[in-house]
């Protein structure tokens, strides 16, 4: 295998620099598995360069999770650590940010009981929803990143022996993220203005509504009022730039939870919980999920929309071009985090405060009127590629086409 340190020393200052964009004397939460712990600690060198006053280490490790569900008693499943809760609230109260290590394994719980994740993943949603609010709302700044594990690079390399396909997996992880150009922090400082450019013309347009149209897909989405489109990187509360996703190619908003209305096709599989469902597809009545279907994983999928009222709705409409960087490598990263950004997709679920004008100061009530979804869950899923038109119409019945064959074409 090639030398990784390079790439994985200027993979720490991107996660740091552009993701968390940590300032001095912020703290900052690495969560991370056994496979990601080479990264993560340079991740903590680069934060304490940045003047990090802390640097917190959480571990999760797959070996462990599996031993759960194979061996712990029903009750195990029934409820969720209070103090885990209390700890994440006092961590970010007292300004700490977040920055996730991660590398899944997309059919690590295939064997569990599907019950038992069930009831786990609905009871840690439950606990986490108080805390959630602190990343959701623009309070605490966080980023996502990968780094392949033996169980994630065979669930795409399948006939490569582990070696092979975790270095395969590694190549397209470094072209993803512009880890192979000589400064990744000016490139991801380039990309982000070109992704504003998106951002602004939607924003200045206020649009009312975008039809979707593709292969299984007729769909009219509304939108949220005073609805926000980001494009790249967020802001926080105090008005910190910061990249909650590495790599991300999307510029996104709110939907309106109670006006959506025909049918949307997936055109990529989705891993939930442990589980990947394949070729599956919905039909909404305004805003609610009134069907569905799904060639593998329908369980798995019925659980996920049974969570809560809010789970059955939309949270998030993303528009990413198909001639794009992650999508031009041709897989399937079987990675939410990879696999949304090579496509339009949507989220089950609930929508980001900061994605509604003055969203982060509102109450979930007042949210609610203006048409953002609220849910335990945000699951995003895959709807693009180069057979999808979207045209949008503003609030004059005037109509632009913003997509033709899965791309940009303003």
């Amino acid at each position: 295998m090639k030398d990784l340190k390079p790439y994985l020393e200027k993979y720490a200052k991107l996660a740091v620099q552009v993701g968390v964009n940590l300032k001095e004397k912020e703290g900052l939460v690495i969560t991370t598995t056994t496979d990601g712990l080479e990264l993560s600690r340079l991740i903590a060198k680069e934060a304490y360069l940045a003047g990090a006053k802390h640097v917190e280490l959480v571990l999760n490790d797959d070996e462990m999770t599996l031993m759960r569900y194979k061996y712990g008693n029903d009750f195990v499943f029934e409820e969720y650590p209070e103090w885990k809760v209390t700890n994440t609230r006092d961590i970010y109260e007292d300004n700490y940010h977040h920055c996730f290590v991660i590398s899944p394994n997309p059919e690590l719980l295939k064997e569990a009981d599907p019950e038992r994740v069930k009831t786990s993943q609905k009871v840690a949603s439950q606990a986490v929803a108080p805390v959630m609010k602190y990343r959701m709302t623009g309070i605490t700044k966080w980023v996502i990143v990968a780094v392949p594990s033996v169980g994630w690079a065979k669930s795409i390399f399948k006939d490569e022996p582990d070696e092979v396909a975790v270095e395969k997996l590694w190549n397209y992880i470094i072209k993803a993220t512009r880890l192979d150009h000589e400064d990744p922090v000016k490139s991801w400082e380039e990309h982000n203005a070109n992704l504003k450019k998106y951002e602004s013309f939607l924003n200045e347009a206020d649009f009312e509504k975008v039809l979707l149209k593709g292969p299984g897909t007729d769909l009219e989405v509304y939108l949220a009022e005073d609805h926000n489109w980001i494009g790249g990187s967020n802001d926080s509360n105090e008005g910190v730039a910061y990249m909650a996703n590495i790599p991300t190619e999307e510029v996104f908003t709110t939907p309106h939870a109670y006006k959506v209305n025909g049918t949307l096709r997936a055109t990529k599989p989705l891993s939930v919980n442990g589980n990947l469902v394949e070729d599956f597809g919905f039909t909404f009545k305004d805003g609610k999920v009134i069907d569905f279907y799904a060639e593998k994983g329908y369980e798995t999928l019925d659980n996920l929309m049974k969570n809560d009222d809010g789970a059955v709705r939309l949270g998030e409409i993303a528009l990413v071009q198909d001639d794009s960087p992650i999508s031009n490598t041709k897989i399937l990263f079987n990675n939410t985090l990879f696999d949304e950004n090579a496509s339009v997709h949507f989220a089950l679920g609930r929508a980001y405060g900061y994605a509604i004008k003055n969203g982060t100061s509102m109450s979930q009530e007042e949210l609610d009127k203006k048409g953002a979804n609220f849910s335990l869950i945000h699951v995003d899923f895959m709807v693009g590629g180069p057979e999808l038109d979207i045209t949008a119409y503003k609030k004059d019945g005037t109509e632009v086409a913003l997509f033709r064959k899965g791309n940009w074409v303003i």
